[in-house]
């Protein structure tokens, strides 16, 4: 009988092993960025400020350089291609107690940001330096929170981008929007504001938007000159005749996954929870009302008001700015922002996106019946994986889509191209078809036909 040496013997585990393995790299990286925080913790608890310049900049730099050195300690290294293991084990991922925990903390800092910015003063404070140096004024909470939005854009911009380095789409649009973000959503406003002239931002636009065509704002950007003039028009032109045309061609992709902060954010920071989206039919309705609900209000709203400054106050009275408010409160404040992304680690990183953008509505019904884009599929290629589906953002069961052979034209699809990175047979393809192509588009159920002396049994 010949025995085997303990030492040479495979082992055996039957534990699912931990899908994260944290080398020495990414522990001081780690490090890196918790004594970062806790620069800002001080700051905000106590109001001590050591040197606002100094204090401002040892916190970003501990928090950016360690947050890129995890990124790469943890991507690079190992196999190519995008790496998803064990997502669904993971209690950030998948409702655990870290993720409800991070949504709590992101909820009520909202819930501060909003109604009690009291008690942000010290992190205020903290960002006085930078708010002097780009707007030439004193710093409040609404410039804090672009800063952390701009700032968690760009990072895990980073981290998108080496995750899904292999995918050429992935990383021309990840650097869209942290472009986009940085410099028409966060610098040229503020260079604005140093030069004396109205904040603006040009990435934005009715009915996201929506005061910039409300009356009283188009009076008062009139009244400031020339400038006030081109952006009243440039919010016109954008609203009414560049949005139907670029989704004809692109889709409503062009804007909601290269250029809109709510989608730079949620494609970025947002990334790790696409696969809580929920893809059952009861949601599907329940998003089909909410989304096209928001969009008739802002729409009566508009109306309203511009009927109301035509009357001179008649109509309405002074119910007018009450209107305006009741929409900035529900939808502005409490759906975009505490609920929309609050709930990332709950409802998935598109929850504003998917039940209440009025922006993402109106380029929805351009995309699913006017325009070109759409995702073809080959639903002989299909094995069922399901990774498509579970990787939407936007539920939409995708498998269904390809296993049927049939395009995708859903109205929701911001056109990520998540799906088709991550499919493995290369069933997807993100496309811009002809004109003859948009009529009876996501109707029509091809049927692909394979010879029987090409199906080979293993």
């Amino acid at each position: 009988m010949h025995t085997m040496n303990n030492q040479t013997m495979p082992s055996l585990s039957l534990a699912h092993p931990h899908p994260d393995h944290t080398n020495t790299r990414q522990k001081i990286a780690l490090s890196m960025v918790s004594i970062g925080l806790l620069f800002m913790l001080i700051a905000v608890t106590t109001g001590l400020v050591w040197i606002p310049v100094y204090s401002l900049f040892i916190s970003i730099s501990l928090i950016s350089g360690g947050a890129i050195w995890y990124v790469v300690a943890a991507d690079f290294g190992g196999s190519g291609g995008i790496r998803n293991n064990g997502v669904m084990f993971r209690s950030l991922n998948n409702r655990g107690v870290w993720g409800w925990m991070l949504g709590v903390f992101i909820t009520a800092f909202y819930v501060c940001l909003y109604w009690f910015p009291a008690l942000l003063g010290g992190l205020v404070d903290l960002f006085e330096p930078l708010s002097q140096a780009l707007r030439g004024r004193s710093a409040d909470q609404w410039f804090v929170y672009g800063s952390f939005y701009t700032l968690l854009v760009l990072l895990f911009g980073v981290k998108f981008i080496v995750k899904y380095r292999h995918q050429r789409y992935q990383v021309l649009r990840t650097f869209s929007v942290m472009f986009f973000q940085l410099v028409f959503s966060f610098l040229l406003p503020s260079w604005m504001q140093l030069m004396h002239q109205p904040e603006f931002y040009f990435t934005y636009f009715w009915p996201l938007k929506y005061e910039y065509l409300f009356p009283d704002t188009v009076s008062g950007l009139w009244s400031t000159g020339h400038l006030g003039v081109f952006l009243v028009f440039w919010g016109a032109v954008m609203s009414f005749i560049a949005v139907p045309v670029l989704t004809y061609y692109w889709g409503k992709r062009w804007y909601c996954s290269w250029v809109c902060g709510c989608g730079a954010l949620a494609e970025t920071a947002g990334d790790s929870f696409r696969t809580l989206s929920d893809k059952s039919l009861r949601v599907w309705k329940m998003e089909r009302w909410l989304i096209h609900g928001v969009l008739v209000f802002v729409t009566l709203t508009t109306v309203m008001l511009w009927i109301n400054s035509w009357k001179q106050g008649t109509v309405l009275g002074a119910y007018s700015m009450a209107i305006s408010k009741t929409y900035a409160f529900l939808v502005g404040a409490m759906f975009s922002g505490v609920v929309g992304t609050g709930f990332y680690p709950i409802l998935g990183n598109r929850g504003w996106c998917r039940f209440g953008c009025p922006q993402a509505a109106l380029l929805g019904i351009f995309q699913k019946y006017f325009s070109r884009f759409r995702i073809t599929t080959n639903g002989g290629q299909c094995i069922s994986c399901g990774n498509c589906s579970t990787h939407c953002e936007m539920g939409i069961d995708v498998k269904a889509y390809a296993q049927r052979g049939q395009d995708i034209v859903r109205s929701s699809c911001v056109g990520c191209g998540i799906c088709m990175a991550v499919c493995p047979r290369g069933v997807l393809r993100l496309e811009n078809g002809g004109a003859s192509d948009v009529q009876g588009r996501g109707k029509v159920v091809r049927t692909i036909h394979v010879p029987l002396e090409a199906v080979k049994i293993l």
